[in-house]
């Protein structure tokens, strides 16, 4: 496997801007210092994986991505662009990275279809036949073409976040972020998430993926990050974080996660 740097498409993207950037980023909840001194670049096309115990700014780093949480010192680019701070430049930044949460965030009110075909229509100004016809074309290929005229109640979890990553794949987004998007997620529904995210990764999606799977980890990441205590602590390929992490808190994070 290659290393973190030359993985995938990153190796061709190395001349060019990276599609994420972060540089000294610092994030305070209070007292707390969740975020400490982030720099981090992500080429193109890469995978990258976030571990690392609860309460390790996991979360708190993914979503300073998208400007959810504003960070009190640093910058943050997206291909290239440093994030705006409000007003529609924001908006146009957050229509070009796709985020799917922990929670589904569905419009209970809209069938599955119309959850999807809403951004584009609203956001991207696409016509509604236009829409329609990338939305039902999203469902099929997350698998749930056939539920398109249910409601997001009338859906296994599964299924329901399967509808999510259809729904920011719609905007076409030049980047993924997923914050821990199988943990509320019955365990037989788990792979069916994983699965579509997978796939994702093979057709050369830049994504940034905080997870507690360790298998997906392995198979389908260009890149692991270990963050405890709001740092980077470890960054190198899957293999080698996995069969020879370097720092203790590695080592004991993997003994009590792998040990089960």
């Amino acid at each position: 496997m290659t290393n973190a740097g030359e993985s995938g498409a990153g190796a061709s993207s190395a001349i060019t801007t990276a599609m994420i950037s972060m540089t000294g980023v610092q994030k305070h909840f209070g007292e707390l210092h969740v975020l400490r001194d982030i720099t981090l670049d992500i080429p193109v096309g890469q995978v990258v994986i976030v571990v690392g115990p609860s309460g390790s700014g996991k979360s708190t780093l993914c979503r300073t991505i998208n400007r959810l949480e504003p960070v009190d010192e640093g910058v943050i680019t997206v291909d290239g662009r440093a994030l705006p701070a409000e007003g529609k430049a924001l908006a146009a930044l957050r229509a070009d990275v796709g985020m799917v949460f922990q929670s589904f965030n569905l419009f209970a009110h809209k069938t599955i279809l119309e959850n999807v075909m809403l951004a584009p229509v609203k956001v991207r100004r696409m016509s509604k036949s236009d829409a329609k016809a990338r939305a039902l074309e999203l469902l099929d290929r997350v698998g749930i073409a056939n539920q398109a005229d249910k409601y997001p109640a009338q859906l296994s979890g599964g299924q329901q976040q399967r509808v999510a990553i259809a729904r920011a794949l719609a905007m076409n987004p030049k980047v993924m972020l997923f914050d821990e998007p199988t943990s509320a997620l019955d365990p037989e529904m788990v792979s069916e998430v994983l699965d579509v995210m997978t796939s994702l990764a093979k057709e050369g999606m830049t994504m940034l993926v905080v997870t507690h799977e360790m298998g997906f980890a392995r198979k389908a990441g260009d890149r692991v990050l270990f963050m405890a205590d709001g740092q980077i602590v470890e960054d190198t390929d899957p293999d080698t974080f996995f069969t020879a992490p370097k720092s203790d808190r590695a080592k004991d994070f993997l003994g009590k996660i792998l040990g089960h």
